[in-house]
């Protein structure tokens, strides 16, 4: 009996601990970092001009993606997609959330943090948020700019990390999805310019600028700065970039608080982290551009379960689109089959969870971008894709001139670069402003032999074979995903009729 009962008390205990009752063994979660305007600037991108010793040490711990890739390259509409997993013309956030913008994702998107608290995830937001509406975007815990300063919550890396605490050491046991959202290093000379071009000021204790007790700045010359291919290398761009490090900075420490939260609070061992930036630095042919320039970011995704490509560089394609599969893959979570507009427009998820790149590297070669407007003033829907060493850009409102956005009118590069153009002195950049505004309807590049993106292929015959593939491709992707725009600019959408793109014969090619 004695030997019978300690077999069985054996298995018991066996049983309990394969099982994960009574330890935290297989409970996961994930700690989602996203920048404001964040590029390249980063040691971990080769740039050698800033120091980034937080995010240098979250790479050491991670896969480190170089062909990671926004859909659309702008603020809301942006965020709207990391949380949705769905595109900004399907999940129906078009430009702006804030101020007279006012755009709002459809009520009937089933959002990320939804489908998580469906599944008892407990949620959390910290910084900025800027997409709506609340019940289509809901979050368990929440400080954002809907309830404070994103000065402070984006901004304050202080504040943030106490906000950071605040929810890891909530009396609750269910497993956690906290998105923590910095404000840096977006501009802020068109909304706080006593603060400086890129806030580099706030918090550096000088005099009306108030103290952040944990950052230490650190100030970069205009002659120290790496200045790339896409902007004017001139003394005002240089210097511009140089607040822009600082700021960068402030994001580098502030990332290494809520990393140093994670670890003290014990949940380092079971969180998947990822880090990334919303959309492209705002310079010239960066935000709001579907070029390189403007969609190409960032992206570390570190496993505690996948050591094995901890500091690797993968070469595969991915877009922001799959942070959403990647969560929910993560948490074992199906994505559910449902409709937004209608039964006859069923939505699934057209990115790909990224849990097999931890594994070994992946033949992914292929994102898509959808761009809308950015404020609600600037209309002008682009749609592109990336495949392989070509990149496809539709220009559907071409004829009309690129749009600027206010803060980077105002911005100390873009001033520099109208004043030279007026005034008939060398902008030291890549492009004109006359070819800046007015493109082509169809734009064909092979970044591999033009990087800069600057010799249009689209009307050579050599190319026409790959550029009809791709306007395949593009245009199946867009039927795939409902997007409205899928006949503009030369037919409409008439979904009753067969077939549904009619023409307009209004001359356009």
């Amino acid at each position: 009996m004695h030997i019978l009962s300690c077999c069985c008390l054996y298995s018991v205990l066996l049983l309990l601990i394969t099982a994960g009752i009574g330890g935290e063994a297989n409970k996961r979660n994930v700690l989602l970092i996203i920048a404001d305007d964040a590029g390249f600037e980063s040691e971990v991108y080769n740039n050698t001009a800033i120091q980034t010793p937080h995010l240098n040490a979250l790479a050491k711990r991670s896969l480190i993606f170089r062909n990671a890739f926004t859909s659309v390259s702008s603020c809301s509409p942006s965020r709207s997609t990391i949380l949705s997993g769905l595109p900004q013309h399907q999940n129906g956030m078009y430009g702006l959330h804030q101020d007279v913008h006012h755009f709002n994702s459809f009520d009937g998107v089933r959002s990320l943090p939804f489908l998580l608290s469906q599944s008892d995830i407990r949620t959390g937001i910290i910084g900025k948020k800027h997409v709506g509406p609340e019940t289509v975007y809901p979050f368990d815990f929440a400080r954002t700019e809907e309830n404070d300063s994103v000065l402070q919550v984006g901004r304050n890396i202080t504040k943030i990390k106490l906000l950071v605490r605040q929810f890891l050491q909530a009396k609750d046991d269910r497993p956690f999805f906290l998105y923590v959202a910095f404000h840096d290093p977006h501009r802020c000379g068109h909304s706080q310019p006593q603060y400086g071009a890129f806030c580099e000021k706030f918090g550096n204790g000088e005099s009306g600028m108030g103290l952040i007790p944990d950052w230490k700045p650190q100030h970069y010359t205009p002659e120290q700065v790496q200045v790339p291919y896409f902007i004017p290398d001139t003394p005002a761009a240089r210097a511009d970039l140089a607040a822009q490090y600082t700021t960068v900075s402030r994001l580098d420490q502030g990332i290494g608080l809520v990393l140093k939260e994670l670890q003290d609070s014990g949940f380092g061992n079971d969180t998947l982290v990822i880090y990334s930036s919303d959309n492209g630095i705002p310079f010239p042919n960066g935000r709001t551009n579907l070029y390189w320039s403007g969609t190409a970011e960032p992206l570390l995704v570190s496993s505690p379960e996948h050591p094995q490509r901890w500091g690797q560089v993968s070469q595969s394609y991915v877009s922001l689109l799959d942070i959403t599969p990647t969560i929910l893959d993560w948490f074992s979570i199906p994505y559910p089959s449902y409709s937004i507009l209608g039964k006859d427009k069923p939505v699934h998820l057209t990115g790909k969870t990224l849990l097999p790149a931890l594994d070994s590297e992946q033949p992914w070669s292929t994102v898509y971008g959808s761009q809308g407007h950015h404020e609600v003033t600037m209309y002008y829907p682009m749609r592109a894709m990336h495949e392989g060493s070509y990149r496809l850009v539709h220009n559907m409102n071409f004829k009309m001139p690129f749009p600027i956005d206010q803060d980077f009118y105002v911005s100390p590069t873009f001033q520099d670069l109208l004043n030279r153009t007026q005034s008939g002195r060398p902008t030291h950049w890549f492009k004109n402003l006359q070819q800046y505004y007015y493109r082509e309807r169809w734009e064909l590049y092979d970044v591999s032999a033009d990087p800069s993106e600057l010799r249009n292929l689209a009307f050579d015959p050599a190319h026409r074979h790959t550029l009809e593939y791709m306007k395949t491709q593009l245009v199946k992707w867009q039927w795939e995903t409902n997007d409205p725009w899928v006949c503009a600019p030369d037919g409409v959408l008439e979904t009753k009729l067969s077939p549904q793109c009619r023409p307009l014969f209004n001359g356009l090619q």
